[in-house]
């Protein structure tokens, strides 16, 4: 009994014919390179690190955004835009490293937020070796002053603010003695930084820190551009030429030093 009739036919006694390989319409093609990786990077970028770098500039200046809040041991809502410590300080160790990075760039725009959090973020700027420059652009207020003043050398926009004011505590707090002492102790290592790294005095900022009146609600002091330069808590008030311009004077004076100590 024959079961072909033609040669289209199944014939159980004779392997079928090999068919062609045709490429599917949504195969990834192996010759040709992935058009949609870089995009994928980028994207992946903005979301794991809240920044990317434009690819196709060769800078040796590294630039670190620190904008919304800034966020600590606690997840703040979804709703905020926050900044994560624990992206930030890799990316401060990672540029302290390469050697193709000679300096560093701060943009502030911060409302502040976790006090440890923002005072380790201001530590690891200020132990940097290489030249490192704030700019303070829109606000820079409460733990956002000490990351600031952290830098070699500060600047701030004419409209920029900064507000001064104690530390508080949020959720439950335990009326104790204890607390307070704990509270004045950590207010403390605030003072101190910011007095160290900045030209401003321990009592004035303690004045502005506790000044009554200005806020709604609440004590301290809301400074505007000039003011900030004036109480010698900023060094200079100027926006994003300036501050590279200073910058770059500095990247310069540090490679000459380390020239003179290398010969």
């Amino acid at each position: 009994m024959r079961y072909m009739e033609n040669q289209n036919d199944f014939n159980p006694g004779q392997p079928s014919p090999q068919q062609p390989d045709t490429p599917q319409p949504n195969a990834p093609n192996p010759a040709q390179p992935n058009s949609q990786e870089p995009k994928k990077n980028v994207i992946n970028t903005i979301q794991q690190l809240g920044q990317t770098n434009v690819p196709t500039v060769e800078t040796n200046i590294h630039c670190l955004s620190i904008v919304g809040q800034i966020e600590g041991h606690v997840v703040l809502p979804p709703q905020n835009k926050t900044t994560k410590y624990e992206h930030i300080i890799p990316q401060i160790v990672a540029a302290e490293q390469n050697p193709k990075i000679e300096g560093i760039l701060v943009a502030l725009n911060t409302v502040g937020g976790d006090v440890e959090a923002g005072l380790a973020i201001a530590e690891m700027i200020a132990s940097m070796s290489k030249p490192t420059v704030t700019l303070v652009l829109g606000g820079g207020h409460s733990i956002g002053v000490p990351i600031a003043v952290s830098a070699d050398r500060s600047f701030i926009a004419e409209t920029a603010t900064m507000t001064i004011h104690p530390i508080r505590l949020s959720g439950l707090v335990i009326g104790v003695p204890q607390t307070f002492e704990y509270l004045d102790k950590m207010q403390d290592r605030v003072v101190k930084f910011v007095t160290q790294h900045s030209n401003i005095t321990e009592a004035k900022f303690k004045e502005l820190m506790f000044t009554t009146g200005e806020l709604t609600r609440d004590i301290g002091t809301n400074i505007i551009g000039a003011d900030a330069v004036k109480y010698r808590l900023i060094d200079e008030v100027g926006g994003l030429a300036e501050a590279m311009s200073a910058l770059n004077r500095m990247i310069a004076e540090h490679k000459r030093g380390v020239k003179d100590v290398m010969q």
